[in-house]
């Protein structure tokens, strides 16, 4: 229970879908309710294939480039810092690219936008795809790994059920509340970020001393 609640709240700080209700009201303001709805549905959907994939053939990409586990938990450390930084100071959606004109004009026009910009980069992005590749070296046995990957099903639920109610939060919330919010976890995430980063290089030094 304690690794199924770690990884859920770690992986929903890093995600973030709080953060990304503003921008989904944005790109499906024309839609109908039914439309918004299957547009969460298949966002959810989409994380959910994504980070499957990065959790479960991730130790592969890390071998095919000779990448040690600690490296990539510095390289992830770092970016979901910055995730953390960006969300504290309000500026997520520059740190995603979505503050770009040419690049909100390309959201806009598109059919469909549950795989990108939605999916990716605004919420399986590098740093929940990094931290899941260490999730899954650092938990060796299957019955972790299937409680990992409950969690990762919930995360992408909880996603699903915030995107749903995306106009409903943000008309309690306003877009103050879901600033403050944001920051709260953006919080979370630098520590998330810096745990990663310090325990790496902790490790590495132990390694050489040896």
């Amino acid at each position: 229970m304690e690794l199924f609640i770690y990884v859920f709240a770690a992986l929903f700080s890093v995600i973030n879908p709080l953060g990304t209700v503003p921008i989904f009201v944005g790109l499906t303001k024309e839609d109908t309710k039914s439309e918004r709805s299957r547009t969460s549905l298949l966002t959810a959907i989409n994380i959910f294939v994504i980070l499957l994939i990065s959790f479960f053939t991730g130790r592969y990409i890390l071998n095919f480039f000779g990448i040690s586990l600690d490296s990539l938990r510095i390289a992830g450390g770092l970016i979901i810092t910055t995730s953390g930084f960006a969300l504290l100071t309000g500026s997520f959606a520059k740190h995603k690219g979505m503050d770009k004109p040419k690049v909100q004009e390309d959201a806009f026009q598109r059919d469909g936008v549950s795989l990108t910009p939605l999916a990716i980069p605004m919420l399986a992005g590098p740093g929940s795809i990094s931290f899941l590749i260490g999730l899954y070296e650092e938990y060796a046995t299957w019955n972790e790994k299937l409680i990992a990957v409950g969690a990762i099903f919930s995360v992408c639920l909880a996603t699903l059920l915030v995107l749903r109610s995306s106009y409903y939060i943000v008309s309690i919330l306003g877009a103050s509340g879901i600033n403050a919010i944001s920051r709260i976890i953006g919080f979370i995430v630098i520590a998330i970020g810096i745990e990663y980063i310090s325990s790496s290089v902790i490790n590495i030094f132990r390694t050489i001393s040896l």
